[in-house]
């Protein structure tokens, strides 16, 4: 007697939702160590799986004993990433932010007056090779970020932006994070990727920039102290040598030109 496998709409679903989540995981892996880590762990795996086909009972108990325990080691092992999908789940796909009816009434989240401010301050920045690190908070709340630097709250301007990245103040190492278009705080500490896929030319401030830009939805813009260029992120996607007009469009929320260099 055949049997026949059927595939129903939920069944369909269910793959759906695995390949999704397996996909947001590899994401969240890719160019760091942990990937390295999951390889062994698969090859520790087969191995098993080989060595208890044979019949080899002594080290395939042995090795039973680590499967047994597999999902706790696993939960050590990549703390870092688990923390960090459960921050992409909540911050991105969050159902308050998605239904939320105010969002069809709110006016653009960073104003016309800001974006110019930013974009004339990007040019100088660029021109004397002035470092800068940019983030524009939206839905993720970046309060515990925030908090790490000088409360500020204060109106945006050009002058007052190459004032805090002059590299003479103590106020420039570090970034800047503005929220509802007023500049909440300066010399703020944000979390570090430990990506290895991104060019040997990307410093500290662009390693900041991609760590927030992967764990919220906060647009960041960075501006290169060795070669003046700019570059801006967002969902953990970068693009490099970004003109002011683009980055006019892309603080427009204009995503047209963003062909990403992930």
């Amino acid at each position: 007697m055949l049997l026949f496998i059927t595939l129903g709409f939920f069944d369909i679903l269910d793959i759906l939702i695995v390949a999704f989540i397996l996909f947001q995981a590899y994401r969240l892996v890719k160019g760091t160590a942990a990937i390295n880590i999951l390889a062994g762990i698969l090859t520790f795996y087969l191995a098993w799986l080989v060595l208890s086909a044979l019949n080899m009972k002594l080290i395939s108990t042995i090795l039973g004993q680590f499967i047994s325990v597999g999902v706790i080691a696993l939960l050590i092992v990549f703390q870092q990433e688990v923390r960090r999908f459960l921050l992409l789940v909540g911050s991105r796909y969050n159902l308050q932010n998605i239904f939320n009816v105010n969002k069809l009434f709110a006016k653009p989240v960073i104003g016309e007056e800001v974006s110019d401010a930013i974009v004339q301050a990007c040019i100088d920045f660029s021109a004397t090779k002035t470092g800068a690190l940019i983030v524009f908070q939206l839905n993720t709340e970046l309060y515990n970020y925030t908090q790490t630097g000088v409360a500020l709250k204060s109106k945006i301007t050009s002058e007052l932006l190459e004032n805090i990245f002059w590299k003479n103040t103590p106020l420039h190492d570090g970034a800047v994070i503005i929220k509802d278009n007023k500049l909440m705080a300066a010399r703020c500490i944000l979390p570090v990727s430990d990506r290895r896929d991104i060019p040997g030319s990307m410093g500290l401030r662009h390693r900041a920039a991609l760590g927030i830009s992967s764990v919220s939805d906060a647009y960041v813009v960075v501006v290169s102290e060795e070669t003046g260029n700019i570059t801006f992120f967002k969902d953990g996607n970068y693009k490099v040598r970004v003109s002011p007009e683009e980055l006019k469009k892309l603080l427009s929320n204009d995503f047209s030109s963003f062909v990403t260099n992930k």
